[in-house]
């Protein structure tokens, strides 16, 4: 198939869905008021139920060299990306530590779920173990997160709030190593797994919902004169300076061809979606990060394809 329809059949679903909360909110089917809650549902029960299901039973999770690399791979290109987002953040003409602390992250931070996976399984269904990796390699990315995250949206440091960083996710993350290294799969009564997967299963769509839900509600902001510099620089960042690094990465790094392949993947992707909740949960700056995602990713549709399509070739050669 075309690559360029095989991002596009990707993308789509999650528009949909988001669409689909959009339109909840406007019929007052999905009220503001039912946002607190569901928030908590989704960040305290169902993705730690997600981490649960993917870490559980990962047989590339019992390696420790894989352990150790994939999530270093994805704590450190985010940890780069932000830093990188950071030092630049006056190219969005920012005035306050906020809106400042939201560009870095939501910039530096790229979809690492909804569109790689349907991505990953279309692209490379001879390799189905890649969909595992990069499971393994999202480990990284949801620690950085969770840490470096937090403290650019809630402003506090390590020191003053350490605290905040022992959260639900980062527990199950470090919980689900630890009971999958004991094959805790094979003695785990198998109601609780199964109840993690159908809880974890979720976790996505919920998501996807409430940020159609908060686009409906900041669109009024949208078209602030400073969003288009803000939606400028970042999708510059994000589309041009950043794959570039994770092309590099991944020609020079010492690792597998698959490990290679998901780098790629993940250089090309847009902003992720989920910081929008997370901004908005953790005194960010919501409508700094919806213009973000919005930027990236409609822009993403065209550049996707010819990163990915470049970056394959650049690493086999």
């Amino acid at each position: 198939m075309n690559e360029f329809l095989v991002v596009l059949n990707a993308v789509l679903p999650v528009f949909t869905v988001a669409g689909a909360g959009f339109g909840l909110r406007r019929l007052e089917w999905l009220t503001e008021e039912a946002d607190k809650s569901m928030l908590k549902l989704l960040i305290n029960l169902l993705v730690p139920c997600l981490i649960f299901d993917s870490v559980l039973g990962n047989k590339m999770l019992t390696d420790i060299g894989t352990v150790f690399l994939a999530p270093m791979v994805g704590f450190g290109t985010v940890a780069v990306g932000v830093f990188i987002c950071w030092l630049l953040r006056g190219t969005a003409g920012l005035t306050d530590k906020s809106r400042e602390g939201t560009f870095a992250f939501v910039t530096g931070v790229y979809n690492y779920g909804y569109v790689p996976l349907p991505l990953v399984y279309l692209l490379f269904k001879d390799s189905p173990d890649m969909v595992g990796l990069l499971l393994v390699h999202n480990v990284g990315v949801e620690i950085a997160m969770w840490t470096l995250g937090l403290m650019l949206l809630s402003g506090v440091s390590i020191k003053t709030g350490w605290r905040k960083l022992i959260n639900a996710p980062i527990t199950m993350i470090l919980v689900s190593l630890v009971l999958n290294l004991l094959g805790a799969e094979n003695w785990m009564p198998k109601f609780i797994i199964q109840t993690a997967h159908m809880l974890g299963q979720c976790a996505i769509p919920i998501g996807i919902l409430l940020v159609g839900a908060t686009i409906a509600d900041q669109l009024p902001e949208f078209h602030a004169e400073k969003g288009w510099r803000v939606m400028a620089a970042s999708s510059f960042l994000r589309l041009a300076i950043l794959p570039v690094l994770f092309l590099l990465l991944a020609k020079y790094l010492p690792c597998s061809l698959e490990l290679k392949r998901i780098i790629v993947i993940q250089g090309a992707m847009p902003a992720a979606v989920f910081p929008i909740i997370m901004a908005r949960h953790y005194g960010g700056h919501a409508p700094t990060a919806l213009r973000i995602v919005i930027g990236t990713t409609v822009l993403g549709l065209l550049t996707i394809p010819l990163w990915i399509k470049l970056g394959l070739r650049f690493i086999e050669q």
